[in-house]
């Protein structure tokens, strides 16, 4: 069944691209005239979005999913921003509530930011430095899942981290209301500094917020829009926020549509039939590989295949059985046919197959497959005689796994797939779904005793320690929480002391850095606390009314920057 699915899809794959070589331009370059105008002829109406289901809480500072980090983009703003603009210009930091980027003192260790004035929530209340200061200790205080990541070199967070409720990050962020400046000192240079505070994590808040995962509850925010209702069973509800005036298009442009509606629980093809009949104007799933000739052929026009710098992955838990056996977690990753997985998310035009952590064409990214039949540069096919053998010597046989994947068409199939590598293994192997509202903070929760999942990882910003340390640093696990992005659970110090050294050389030298990260990467899958999948890139299908599709590679698609007729 694998093998007819493959084919069937990158039949449609290619079927989907030769309907996209007679796509015209896209309106992205309206960007360019003037803004004014552009606002006076598309000003209002009522953005409608679908998705499979919600993503879990509205905090900005808890939610890490790239489905809400898109909508914080348009709620929330930090002292600075990702630039909300086309292409690779969306990589390029820009001030968002500070004035401007700072230069660094103290030998690289300070940064003293500048308040705008007259930046007010959407409750009204004015943004003030004590608001910044009260904004990095909620970080800790709600337990955030980069706090052990991000934002653990500050001064004062190790402390936080340890006693997360009396947290004041003494000597690390201080503000002076009088001269309206907020300064930060960090243990040592940070050359990702700016990116870390430039993710929704740092956003600021009202410093009354609230001191626990807020959930269904939306937080003021500062940005052109505020969430008025969220329920995660239905629908969000995104209106205007009144008291915002546009200080920065780079950082928070004013939006052209007056609501933005985003309904959850219709499937992937309810939501593409609705697209197609103009009830619906995009889809956050990706469209099932049977209706990509078709919209690819008839709706080119309203397709947009754009790259990720991402990854499917499998995490396995090195504390439970099987996967605490190095052995076992080596053979699927020998095991697995990526090739096959590819064919479930789409095709080659959609996904290519990867063995290692980093993205191609990313900062430290080496090619190099340990795990294939003739190991190299890449992946060719799975050597499921050395994963047989391996499962022989490790004595596990015949032991229960239960793979954890989300409750969608795409998840389902390569959650389905794995069990079935594991059963031909020798395991007791099957395949459990949740909705994607849950699932991701369900499988990083040692409580749940997950073995093993279907996962996903897009770039909090451009740099191999955003896979590596974030996904597999000893800092990024803690137990018992919804917030410990290491799925894997796995703590390997040696290589901790190489990503610092690594972070560390990259404040002076990059390319030398890279390497490092390299090898690093490398040290990772030989221990193989994962089975990396696919890189994918993403098909946007929005309906024909929508203009104005800008898709900016830090965080997707722009919502902010289209209008409807």
């Amino acid at each position: 069944m694998t093998i007819r699915l493959k084919h069937l899809t990158r039949h449609a794959g290619a079927l989907l691209v030769t309907g996209l070589l007679a796509q015209t331009a896209l309106v992205g370059a309206a960007q360019a005239e003037d803004r004014a105008a552009l606002m006076s002829q598309h000003r209002g109406g009522t953005i409608t979005l679908a998705a499979v289901s919600a993503a879990g809480t509205v905090d900005p500072m808890i939610n890490y999913t790239a489905q809400f980090w898109q909508i914080f983009q348009m709620t929330y703003d930090g002292l600075v921003k990702f630039k909300q603009a086309g292409g690779t210009e969306g990589f390029e930091i820009v001030p968002s509530i500070a004035e401007a980027l700072p230069e660094p003192t103290n030998d690289g260790k300070t940064y003293v930011f500048k308040i705008r004035k007259g930046i007010k929530f959407s409750n009204g209340k004015d943004v003030t430095p004590a608001d910044v200061v009260a904004s990095f200790q909620r970080i800790f205080k709600i337990k955030g899942p980069t706090t052990g990541s991000f934002y653990n070199g500050i001064v004062g967070a190790d402390k936080c981290i340890a006693t997360p409720e009396s947290c004041t990050l003494e000597g690390g962020v201080t503000g002076d209301d009088a001269a309206g400046t907020v300064t930060i000192n960090l243990v040592a240079p940070d050359a990702e500094i700016f990116s870390k505070l430039a993710v929704p994590h740092a956003s600021i808040l009202p410093a009354d917020a609230p001191l626990s995962d807020a959930g269904t509850t939306p937080i003021p925010g500062t940005g052109a829009y505020m969430i008025a209702s969220y329920d995660p069973n239905a629908e969000m509800v995104l209106k205007r926020n009144p008291t915002f005036k546009e200080w920065s298009v780079d950082a928070q442009p004013d939006g052209y549509a007056d609501e933005v509606v985003y309904k959850f629980g219709l499937t992937e093809e309810a939501a593409i039939n609705a697209i197609i009949n103009g009830q619906v104007d995009w889809l956050f799933d990706t469209p099932p590989a049977d209706r990509l000739p078709e919209i690819g052929t008839k709706y080119a026009s309203q397709v947009h295949i754009d790259p990720l710098a991402a990854f499917w992955y499998a995490p396995m838990n090195t504390n439970l059985a099987p996967f605490d056996n190095v052995k076992v977690r080596q053979a699927l990753n020998y095991a697995v046919d990526r090739d096959a997985v590819v064919g479930l998310f789409g095709g080659e035009v959609l996904g290519q197959p990867v063995c290692q952590i980093l993205p191609p064409d990313f900062p430290g990214h080496v090619d190099n497959c340990i795990y294939t039949k003739e190991p190299g540069a890449t992946w060719s096919e799975p050597d499921m005689e050395k994963a047989q053998a391996l499962v022989d010597e490790s004595g596990t046989k015949g032991q229960k796994v239960t793979v954890v994947a989300e409750d969608n068409a795409v998840a389902r199939g390569i959650g389905t797939y794995i069990a079935s590598v594991l059963t031909e293994l020798g395991y007791d192997a099957s395949m459990k779904a949740l909705s994607p509202n849950i699932q991701f903070t369900y499988i990083q929760n040692t409580n749940n005793n997950v073995q093993i999942s279907v996962s996903q990882w897009y770039q909090d910003y451009p740099a191999a320690s955003n896979f590596l340390n974030v996904l597999l640093s000893c800092g990024s696990f803690n137990k018992g929480s919804d917030s410990s992005v290491n799925i894997a659970g796995y703590c390997n110090k040696e290589l901790d002391a190489q990503m610092k050294q690594a972070m560390t050389t990259a404040l002076t030298d990059q390319d030398a850095a890279n390497a490092i990260w390299a090898k690093v990467d490398q040290g990772f899958m030989e221990q193989a606390p994962m089975v990396p999948l696919i890189t994918p890139k993403i098909v946007n299908f929005t309906s024909a009314r929508l203009g104005n599709y800008v898709f900016n590679k830090q965080n997707r698609w722009i919502i902010s920057h289209a209008w409807v007729k």
